[in-house]
């Protein structure tokens, strides 16, 4: 009897050996599959972006994020990609194609923010101030997060449409603030009008004293504005690693699409408390929509053509000197058969 015991109890630790040997080799093999796991980022505060959200969805896994810090700008945050210091970046794609235009190894490979009826950016003014259309800005100061990027190309395009020469355009001066800082400028006075996007605009507009005299809707409806990009030569080494990031990038957009706006804010500000960045919900708590047109994030190319005929237009790029075919990819979209306009 205390032999067939033992010859049981032999059994099953056997078993439970191999059991376990082939969990970790299942477990091996998954994480085998990507040439990378972890992929660094810099973030927003009070903000959860597209790829955070996939992670906390389970979207991402086995690839972990690894924050490295806040970005300043859309783009200081592709020019650290071009550098290698991160693998991915978030810009507005006027400025991935003035960084590519510089010879920047950079590659958009699935939209990040956009506009449609709910989420968009204005261009605000004092409720009695005396600017009442956009030839009223001529001599005046207008506050914009950076330069290069979303609000400065937003107003130049603005402007153009409202029949100011090249000269009166130049009259109209670009202030760079924090959008934290920006409200309060505007009210105090320091500027005469300023470029507030989604979240912020909403909170400045809820407190009253301001009006809108234009937003980036009006000028192009729903609209992807901006894309994740990666580093070319990261693309070239690791398209399993790309495919597995886009692919959750873009399960992430739809499941916020789809989602109550309730849980899509009660999921955000979970991920913020858990974070433990020093940041608070108060900006989450105003979100409304994703902004993005393309389902799953796919990239138009006209969304590109626009910015690229303002920047010859303009004279920053000669005519020819981008491709587009060559800016951005859909190949790595789970909805890439889905059409674009």
């Amino acid at each position: 009897m205390a032999v067939r015991r033992r010859s049981a109890l032999t059994l099953v630790l056997l078993l439970l050996s191999l059991a376990a040997s082939c969990s970790r080799a299942r477990s091996s093999d998954a994480t085998s599959e990507y040439e990378a796991l972890a992929l660094r980022y810099q973030g927003q505060s009070g903000v959860v972006t597209f790829p955070e959200l996939a992670e906390d969805l389970g979207y991402l896994s086995p690839l972990e994020l690894v924050y490295v810090g806040n970005t300043i700008s859309g783009p200081q945050d592709i020019q650290t990609v071009a550098t290698g210091d991160i693998e991915f970046g978030l810009a507005f794609n006027g400025a991935l194609l003035k960084l590519l235009a510089a010879r920047a190894p950079i590659k958009a490979v699935v939209g990040g923010y956009g506009i449609d009826q709910q989420t968009f950016s204005s261009f605000l003014v004092r409720e009695e101030s005396q600017i009442r259309s956009v030839r009223d800005l001529i001599g005046k100061q207008v506050a914009v997060n950076t330069l290069g990027a979303h609000s400065e190309f937003v107003l130049r395009e603005q402007l153009r449409r409202q029949g100011l020469s090249e000269t009166e355009a130049k009259k109209v001066t670009l202030v760079v603030l924090p959008p934290v800082n920006t409200e309060q400028s505007l009210r105090e006075k320091q500027v005469d009008a300023a470029a507030l996007i989604g979240i912020f605009r909403d909170k400045a507009l809820e407190r009253g004293g301001l009006r809108q005299l234009f937003s980036d809707y009006e000028l192009f409806g729903e609209f992807t504005a901006g894309s994740y990009a990666f580093h070319r030569s990261f693309v070239e080494k690791h398209p399993r690693t790309v495919r597995k990031f886009v692919d959750g990038v873009a399960r992430a957009i739809e499941w916020a699409r789809s989602a109550p706006r309730e849980t899509v804010i009660a999921r955000h500000e979970a991920i913020i408390r858990r974070r433990k960045r020093n940041e608070n919900t108060a900006l989450v708590k105003h979100w409304k929509s994703t902004g993005i047109a393309g389902k799953g994030g796919l990239i138009a190319e006209r969304e590109l053509q626009i910015w690229l005929d303002w920047l010859v237009r303009d004279k920053e790029l000669a005519p020819g000197q981008l491709v587009l075919s060559e800016v951005y990819t859909n190949e790595f979209n789970p909805f890439r058969r889905v059409a674009r306009p």
